[in-house]
């Protein structure tokens, strides 16, 4: 065995005071830690510097939609959310239609918001069923509802297969929303 050339130093034993001053400063430091934390993310910011926690977007299944479904349930098949009226809250915009075993019936696209009391609701009606379309795609992108429209130039063309295709977006402008098309495409473009 080879020896050292340092000298043993007398500091370098570990005597149990050393491991009691050692576990005190940590417990110290840990505690410290605890009291001085840093202030918690927010979700969205408003005004000068102030930031506000923004609620969750409301849940679809925990509103009942306008539809007239009878016996049959309601099924949701698109939603996306977003702040649509600029509030710093996020809305969230679904897309029904009841359910059906075959083919696809008209679809009721719905905006819901969370009312004074924190519960959803349903706001406004971007598309009845009563239309008679359905929906290809929804997306919620900076305010901005976008959606494809499917449907039918005339009683004439098979339910089964729609010949229209218009592709819309939806915008909070003076209190309400108002649609505008961002192009169409015409007979056998579905």
């Amino acid at each position: 065995m080879q020896t050292s050339a340092v000298p043993e130093l007398a500091h370098t034993h570990a005597r149990p005071v050393h491991w009691l001053a050692t576990a005190t400063a940590m417990a110290a430091v840990v505690a410290g830690a605890g009291l001085f934390q840093p202030d918690p993310a927010k979700a969205s910011q408003s005004g000068a510097g102030i930031t506000t926690a923004a609620a969750p977007a409301p849940d679809a299944g925990a509103v009942e939609l306008p539809l007239e479904c009878g016996a049959v349930p309601v099924q949701v098949v698109r939603k996306a959310s977003g702040d649509l009226d600029g509030d710093g809250s996020a809305e969230t915009v679904v897309v029904a239609r009841c359910e059906a075993g075959m083919g696809t019936p008209p679809s009721g696209v719905y905006v819901l918001a969370r009312s004074a009391a924190g519960a959803p609701r349903v706001v406004a009606a971007l598309v009845e069923p009563a239309q008679k379309l359905s929906v290809g795609d929804l997306a919620v992108r900076d305010g901005v509802v976008t959606a494809t429209l499917l449907g039918y130039s005339s009683p004439d063309v098979p339910r089964c297969c729609p010949d229209r295709r218009d592709a819309v977006k939806w915008q909070w402008r003076g209190g309400k929303f108002v649609q505008t098309d961002q192009g169409a495409a015409g007979a056998g473009s579905a």
